[in-house]
């Protein structure tokens, strides 16, 4: 099934296969136009930098001759450090050159790290002093062989670039990069087995971002906020969807300072997890409720509905205080990473904060549908992209399969890792593991992963996503949480239904003045058994761990359900 017209925009951005072309392209168009803004501060004071695509365009030129020059783009080259200019710069630059990229997450484990590293057979690793590297650069086997430069040096060998450059330099324009070959190698976070790399062409990341252009309401004037990390591919494949828009990217201060940060820069478009937007939506209730403001909202929502049934839209000026609290220029957000409260997501929108979501993963560079401020449908993650057609294969009796597809962004397959590349891709579709319906307007509703289904002795299966996307919505004090199979609950042999859940401590305590854990876990269990009411026998909840402890969890905010289910079955 592929995708309706109707999710396409219009759109100026002409598609290019190459980062060469791609830069040089942005740098011409959007020339004078502000790519990025960079905070700088010095002791308490912060001062602003510039940089617009046409010095952009100029930095990543510089870098990649310095890169060629010095040989050091002759292997693949490593990435590990916080979202920042440098960092793009770099990505950019060595695929600029027609070099292999290896972005890799801060977060790894040391020996998940080394690991890396050496699979990749990276030359150079380039870090972000803040990252554990400095930990273990000098004892290792496995970096005696790596050079290894901080992100200060990105910036010193860009100054040394644009030297060569005007010297007259061009042995960078003379490799060729061609949009055809894997480039960029990316390790999969993981959340159900060991990490896998992918291997992605410039061309699927070129590609994706432009069908993100053509399907989005973006354009020159607004701002984002890189908040997403660029080694997870939705954060760079995001990155340079936004630049093909002409948008102006700013960074923020940490995760504490996401709020404060939109309203400074009075960002436009939020890239963000559904921990984060669902936070921004329950603060904004918490603070009405505070204000004993929420049932003059609730008034003002009613009134809302009831004129957009007449096609009179007055949110953004009815609730504007909302708004203003968060910097009076937020109009849209994505949500990435993972699926988001169907409640948060109606809320937000009802507030006039277009809040959209898609689906996609690693394998697909990564973007395969979407929704927009013309498409919606709650629950689901949006339609096809314009040139990605999806099937469900393997279909049950309730028209849930297993979607797969096909589109110029899937990967060419996992690094030296031949069995697995041929169990996802199949005559050019590929298999992504998830479950799904589609309807009959081509909306795509994800059910949960294969591998997370609960099979019952009976041969009934349980969808663990539906049941915690069901208790979520419900329970304002849950955190996070984990349904999952219990292999030896039952003395009958079968597996239980069992959950996993962090409640917010100062909720319970304050909030609802429980004191022990005993108290909790109780005021919890009554809660959940009343939903089981709601609910089949056979997806009753059977038994409940609960904690205030978070979950080991990616980076993106993805439980790693097999580490967590391993820990509990010891």
């Amino acid at each position: 099934m592929k995708n309706s017209k109707n999710l396409q925009q219009i759109s100026n951005f002409q598609f290019k296969d190459t980062f060469r072309s791609f830069i040089d392209h942005i740098g011409d168009i959007y020339c004078n136009r502000n790519a990025f803004i960079i905070k700088e501060k010095k002791s308490s004071e912060a001062s602003y930098k510039y940089i617009t695509y046409k010095q952009f365009q100029e930095d990543v030129n510089a870098l990649a001759a310095y890169l060629t020059q010095s040989e050091l783009i002759l292997k693949p080259i490593a990435i590990m450090g916080l979202n920042s200019y440098p960092w793009f710069l770099l990505y950019c630059s060595i695929l600029y050159a027609g070099g292999t990229c290896v972005p890799l997450d801060k977060e790894l484990h040391e020996i998940e790290s080394l690991s890396s590293i050496k699979r990749s057979y990276s030359g150079a690793l380039f870090y972000h002093e803040k990252t554990s590297v400095d930990k273990y650069v000098d004892s290792e086997e496995i970096l005696k062989n790596v050079k290894l430069y901080t992100f200060d040096d990105i910036l010193y060998f860009t100054t040394e670039g644009k030297k060569l450059v005007n010297a007259g330099y061009k042995a960078h324009l003379e490799r060729t990069a061609d949009p055809h070959i894997a480039s960029i190698i990316l390790f999969t976070s993981g959340t159900t087995s060991n990490s896998k790399a992918v291997l992605l062409t410039q061309y699927n990341v070129l590609f994706n971002a432009w069908d993100a252009n053509i399907t989005q309401d973006a354009h020159p004037g607004d701002v984002t906020m890189a908040f997403l990390p660029y080694h997870h591919s939705f954060g760079a494949t995001g990155q340079v969807f936004a630049m093909t828009a002409g948008l102006t990217t700013t960074y923020c201060d940490g995760l504490k300072y996401i709020k404060k940060n939109i309203q400074e820069y009075k960002v436009s478009i939020f890239f963000g997890v559904p921990a984060l937007n669902e936070g921004i939506y329950k603060k904004i209730i918490a603070e009405a409720k505070k204000k004993g403001m929420y049932k003059k909202l609730q008034t003002g929502l009613k009134l809302s509905g009831l004129l957009r049934r007449f096609g009179i839209d007055i949110r953004r000026r009815l609730f504007s205080s909302i708004h203003n609290e968060l910097g009076g220029s937020l109009r849209l957000i994505i949500n990435g990473a993972s699926a988001i409260d169907p409640n948060v997501l109606k809320g937000l929108n009802d507030l006039g904060i277009v809040t959209i979501q898609g689906y996609g993963l690693t394998e697909a560079a990564p973007m395969l549908t979407a929704e927009n401020a013309h498409n919606m449908r709650l629950g689901s993650v949006g339609k096809a992209m314009p040139h990605v057609e999806l099937k469900l294969v393997d279909k049950d009796e309730n028209g849930i399969g297993q979607l797969i597809a096909k589109s110029p962004c899937i990967m060419q397959g996992y690094f030296e890792n031949t069995e697995e590349t041929q169990k996802v891709l199949k005559d050019g579709w590929l298999y992504t593991g998830d479950l799904a319906t589609i309807d009959d307007d081509g909306f795509v509703f994800i059910k949960g992963r294969a591998k997370n289904v609960i099979v019952l002795k009976n041969g009934k299966n349980v969808f663990p996503e539906e049941i915690e996307s069901l208790i979520t919505s419900s329970l304002d004090y849950i955190d996070e949480i984990m349904i999952f199979g219990d292999q030896k609950g039952s003395d009958d042999g079968n597996v239980l239904v069992a959950a996993k859940i962090v409640y917010n401590e100062h909720y319970m305590t304050s909030e609802l003045k429980l004191s022990t854990n005993e108290d909790i876990h109780q005021y919890i269990k009554n809660d959940i058994d009343r939903i089981n009411e709601t609910m089949p026998v056979y997806k009753q909840i059977k038994r409940i761990i609960t904690t205030n402890e978070p979950m080991i969890k990616t980076t993106t905010g993805k439980i790693k359900r097999f580490k967590e289910v391993n820990n509990l079955q010891q």
